[in-house]
């Protein structure tokens, strides 16, 4: 009995069976027909089968699953893929980076608009500076105190962040004074930290200075700047700067010990 779902075999033609006696099928799991109906043939009346022993498939007229694919849809696909690549262009790119220049503008530009354009000068607040000093230190600090509001402290460096107990400990100070010059305080008991020796190293001995009750030592530093230094309690104590003798005096004069 004819089986109603195998197209029938013309007389004379022969179909090559596999190993098992079953007719080569393909991938899909139906043998391929002509617009007749039946299973096309080769010149030898034999259904043509490829290397593996099944009935070849046009690659173009099925998908994976076995569906034919339109024209009409690969034309779309390449299509979508064309436009997908269109978006990533020069122009998209900077877009789409857009947001993150106008952050990093306003970020460097907007403190820049805040300082007076009239008055460069920039202060510090040396408060927490002068208390991880007092903290660490091995001697008891002294440090300016009521100075003029036209004194402005415009830098400040210690050592007590990366310093150990027991290590030397160096706190500097500089002003903007009210003559417009600058004046620097220094206080360390280490005396070869460059903030004492850069000074002192070739300064030539000027005398003597008596300030507020304290004996300070006068030097001449090799840029023909003052310098005023004394020791107190295992630190060395230094004055020094463009600032002139009268705003060099008044900053020895309000040195008094830290008090947080």
């Amino acid at each position: 009995m004819t089986d109603p779902g195998r197209p029938a075999q013309h007389p004379g033609e022969q179909v090559p069976a596999s190993p098992s006696g079953a007719v080569p099928d393909n991938t899909s799991g139906a043998v391929p027909v002509n617009a007749s109906g039946a299973v096309p043939v080769n010149a030898s009346g034999a259904v043509p089968v490829d290397a593996s022993g099944a009935v070849p498939v046009d690659a173009s007229s099925a998908t994976a699953a076995g569906e034919p694919v339109a024209p009409e849809q690969a034309v779309q696909a390449t299509s979508a893929s064309i436009k997908r690549m269109q978006r990533f262009t020069a122009a998209n790119m900077v877009r789409s980076l857009l947001p993150l220049i106008v952050i990093c503008l306003i970020l460097v530009v907007f403190p820049t608009l805040r300082q007076n354009a009239s008055d460069p000068v920039r202060e510090v607040d040396p408060t927490s500076s002068e208390r991880a000093t007092a903290e660490l230190a091995g001697y008891p600090l002294l440090v300016p105190r009521g100075l003029p509001d036209a004194w402005r402290p415009t830098s400040v460096r210690t050592n007590a962040g990366s310093a150990s107990a027991g290590d030397p400990v160096t706190l500097q100070i500089g002003w903007f004074t009210p003559e417009e010059e600058y004046a620097s305080y220094v206080v360390s008991d280490d005396p070869r930290d460059p903030a004492l020796d850069d000074v002192l190293a070739g300064a030539t001995d000027a005398g003597t200075a008596e300030i507020d009750g304290e004996t300070w030592q006068r030097r001449t530093t090799d840029r023909g700047e003052t310098a005023l230094t004394r020791a107190d309690e295992g630190a060395t104590l230094l004055v020094t700067g463009s600032a002139g003798d009268e705003e060099l005096t008044a900053l020895a004069a309000s040195l008094e010990p830290y008090a947080p």
